[in-house]
């Protein structure tokens, strides 16, 4: 196994963008990168959307890992399972755990006591330097270490951690200090000015937005449930506005419903062709749907 930085890829923002946004592929680049941006937003999407759920436990950590690794490895099976084979790193003198049951126990210590701790910076650096130095999986630890990082951000309203920007000989000189030496120094650098960084952009991204509407945070996958519903059930737009009334009295608060029926028509009216990738809607079911939409 080769070592991998965390960045490599020629997508540039615009790219990635087009790709998240609108499912548009750059031109000449190679599969592998696209499989690789679309992995990330799957694996993100777990972590916002199962906030309350996710944590350093086997069922996220496994399922971020499958995520991360859709389509990416020899062994489709290996997905989201604790590797049974014995792996190196190339360029190293680093030798990870063989043994299929220590591998087993050592992931279990590690989530057990990455839980255990309480401050949400050193849990997230103590996730990313053991995830990545345990090699739990046949490949792509390093993308999960990293991506586990943001548990704890997450969860304490924190501005996540992004790699973007970090020089990738930096990160990888840091980790190299974690495998063959066992010192976190260099990484706890790397880890520092990264989390700098990304708080500085994060800043500015929000800035430029504005601040969120609170009611629309609150409701937000009931909305897009109940949108779903319609393009792909065909509702047209007589109907649609009882079956939005039916769902906010069976699930929002009387003194919501009003505002959630409002927003839903809203986001429904304001459904296009470059949009409709945040419902994971296909361009065939909104064509079919708008044509109902009347």
């Amino acid at each position: 196994m080769g070592f991998k930085s965390p960045g490599g890829h020629t997508y540039t923002r615009l790219d990635t963008r087009e790709l998240i946004e609108h499912g548009k592929a750059a031109q000449g680049k190679a599969a592998i990168e696209t499989r690789m941006i679309l992995n990330h937003k799957a694996a993100i999407e777990l972590l916002v959307e199962q906030a309350a759920e996710v944590g350093f436990n086997r069922y996220t950590i496994l399922n971020l890992h499958a995520l991360l690794s859709d389509n990416l490895l020899p062994d489709p099976q290996a997905g989201g399972r604790l590797r049974t084979i014995a792996v190196e790193i190339s360029g190293t003198v680093y030798h990870s755990l063989a043994v299929p049951q220590l591998i087993d126990e050592c992931f279990q210590q590690l989530l057990d006591t990455a839980a255990a701790v309480t401050d949400p910076f050193e849990q997230a650096f103590f996730a990313m330097v053991h995830l990545s130095y345990l090699q739990s999986f046949e490949d792509v630890n390093k993308r999960v270490s990293r991506l586990a990082a943001n548990l704890p951000l997450i969860r304490e309203n924190l501005s996540p951690l992004s790699f973007v920007d970090v020089p990738e000989q930096a990160y990888i000189d840091g980790i190299l200090g974690v495998y063959e030496i066992n010192r976190v120094e260099l990484l706890r650098d790397v880890f520092v000015w990264a989390y700098e960084r990304s708080c500085a952009r994060y800043s500015a991204v929000r800035q430029s937005l504005g601040e969120p509407d609170p009611f629309r945070l609150r409701y937000r996958a009931l909305v897009a449930e109940v949108v779903v519903e319609l393009v792909r059930g065909g509702i047209d737009k007589k109907t649609a506005i009882a079956f939005v009334r039916s769902r906010a009295v069976e699930d929002v608060p009387q003194e919501d419903r009003a505002r959630f029926v409002e927003v839903v028509e809203t986001e429904a009216m304001n459904l296009h062709e470059g949009n409709i990738a945040r419902y994971r809607l296909r361009p065939s079911q909104y064509q079919t749907w708008k044509k109902t939409w009347r």
